[in-house]
């Protein structure tokens, strides 16, 4: 999915809601686990729950490869259930020697067949240009993450220019590529600091993790962070995804993705992006 696509499906779904399926054996509920595979069952349904007011699913790796081949074919599934109208984010933060990574870049890519995959950058160039080699795929890049320990190195200030270290990885990584095949993680959490990163890339979209159970607050994110096409995928996992705990969880999911589907729909509106 290239950018053009990104943006007509937000305008046409009134929506940049990423749906994270951070899908827990020990939390899906009960009756699900008697059948053949209760991950993608559990996914399948909150997938036909969520999918007319989402534009993207980011399924996290970790909850897959933790229950090795099982998990796997279950991601497999997953992503060939997602409708092809929905951006699919491979969460996988990999990045490693140039070599390595062009291997993850095909294991996502052409195996899974994700559009976007999750890259951290400490490693270099070499460890994230061998997954711009892909037409109409997405790289997005690590730059300022909602968790606490972000604080140990990323807000770190550099003595040269007594700038950020995430400013320094934005304006590095956006000479390996362009607006139309690089995003950065931006927390939600980092309210005080959107406008900032969006004065850095300002035409780059961002994928925004931490609005729901996180606490990121959804408003005060998109008016410093829209661009002239939006330019945000703002992702809510569990606030979503477990909203319900009995047989009627997809209902409930459904319910709680169409709630910050409006609010969304609204901030579009004031904005003039729809």
């Amino acid at each position: 999915m290239n950018r053009l696509e990104l943006f007509q499906q937000i305008k046409l779904k009134k929506s940049y809601l990423c749906v994270g399926l951070d899908t827990d054996i020990e939390k899906i509920p009960a009756h699900l686990l008697n059948t053949n595979d209760p991950i993608f069952e559990f996914n399948k349904a909150i997938i036909d729950a969520t999918k007319d007011y989402c534009i993207a699913y980011k399924p996290n790796l970790a909850f897959y490869e933790a229950l090795g081949i099982k998990g796997w074919e279950s991601l497999k599934k997953t992503i060939d259930y997602i409708p092809n109208n929905c951006l699919i984010i491979a969460d996988a933060k990999r990045g490693d020697i140039g070599n390595t990574s062009a291997l993850y870049a095909k294991a996502f890519f052409n195996e899974l067949k994700a559009d976007a995959v999750t890259v951290a950058p400490y490693m270099g160039k070499d460890s994230v240009t061998p997954f711009l080699n892909f037409e109409n795929k997405w790289v997005i890049v690590l730059a300022l993450t909602s968790n606490e320990g972000a604080n140990d190195f990323q807000t770190s200030l550099l003595e040269e220019t007594s700038a950020p270290l995430y400013e320094k990885v934005i304006r590095a990584v956006q000479s390996w590529g362009n607006e139309d095949q690089i995003m950065f993680v931006v927390g939600a959490t980092r309210a005080e600091q959107f406008l900032h990163v969006r004065s850095l890339a300002p035409n780059n979209f961002f994928l925004v993790p931490g609005v729901g159970a996180q606490g990121g607050d959804l408003k005060a994110i998109s008016k410093a962070g829209f661009n002239n096409q939006c330019g945000l995928l703002v992702n809510s996992s569990r606030q979503i995804i477990y909203a319900g705990k009995e047989e009627d969880f997809d209902s409930r999911a459904g319910k709680e993705a169409r709630k910050v589907q409006q609010e969304m729909e609204v901030l579009l509106s004031e904005a003039g992006l729809i």
